[in-house]
C-alpha cells in the first residue's frame, strides 16, 4: 500500500537518482526539464506548488510499510473554473516495486485527490505510444484514449507520438 505526501526539497536527490538518461527525463518530465535534472530545476518546479488554490500539486509516493519514497506523481494544470486537471510526472522510481501494481495505486490515489477532494470533472494525461505498460495501467483505472498526437516530441533524431487520455467524474464514480 502507498500514500501520497507533498514533494519536498529532501526528496530532490532521490528523484534525480532515478532520472538516468535524457530519454527517461523526457518521458517523465516533458520538455520543461533538461538533462541532467538538478536542484535548480526542481526548486522552480515546486516554487508555486502545494499551496492553497495552487494550480499544481506535486507528490512523493511513500511505501506505507517502510516509509520509503518509491515514486513521484503530480496533478497539474488545475483549473477550478472548468473543473479539470492533468496528471503528470508519473514514476515508480524504485525498480524493486515495478510490476507489482504500484502504478495503479498511484493513479487511484491521485484520482481521489482530483475527484473526491478537489471535486473536478475531468482529468487528462499524455503518455508516449510505446509505453504499453503505462497505457495498460491508465486504462485499468478508467482512462480512455482520446487521440494520438503524432510525432509530438523530438528526441535526438526521432519523434515520439503521444496518446491523450482522460477520465470523467461520472466514470470515476461508477468505478468507485
Amino acid at each position: 500500500m502507498i500514500e501520497l505526501r507533498f514533494f519536498e526539497t529532501s526528496d530532490f536527490q532521490q528523484l534525480t537518482n532515478w532520472i538516468e538518461t535524457p530519454e527517461f527525463l523526457l518521458q517523465w518530465g516533458g520538455p520543461n526539464f533538461s538533462f541532467p535534472l538538478n536542484e535548480e530545476q526542481l526548486e522552480d518546479y515546486i516554487k508555486n506548488a502545494n499551496k492553497v488554490n495552487s494550480d499544481v500539486l506535486v507528490y512523493s509516493v511513500i511505501n506505507k510499510e517502510n516509509g520509503n519514497v518509491i515514486g513521484h506523481i503530480s496533478l497539474g494544470s488545475i483549473d477550478r473554473i472548468n473543473k479539470s486537471a492533468r496528471v503528470g510526472k508519473v514514476m515508480a522510481g524504485d525498480k524493486a516495486v515495478r510490476g507489482k501494481g504500484i502504478g495503479q495505486q498511484m493513479m487511484t490515489e491521485i484520482l481521489k485527490v482530483a475527484f473526491d477532494e478537489l471535486k473536478l470533472h475531468r482529468v487528462s494525461l499524455g503518455v508516449f505510444d510505446f509505453n504499453s505498460s503505462a497505457i495498460a495501467c491508465y486504462e485499468k483505472v478508467g482512462f480512455i484514449k482520446e487521440g494520438l498526437l503524432r510525432d509530438a516530441r523530438k528526441i535526438g533524431d526521432e519523434y515520439w507520438s503521444l496518446w491523450e487520455m482522460s477520465i470523467l467524474e461520472n466514470e470515476w464514480m461508477e468505478r468507485n
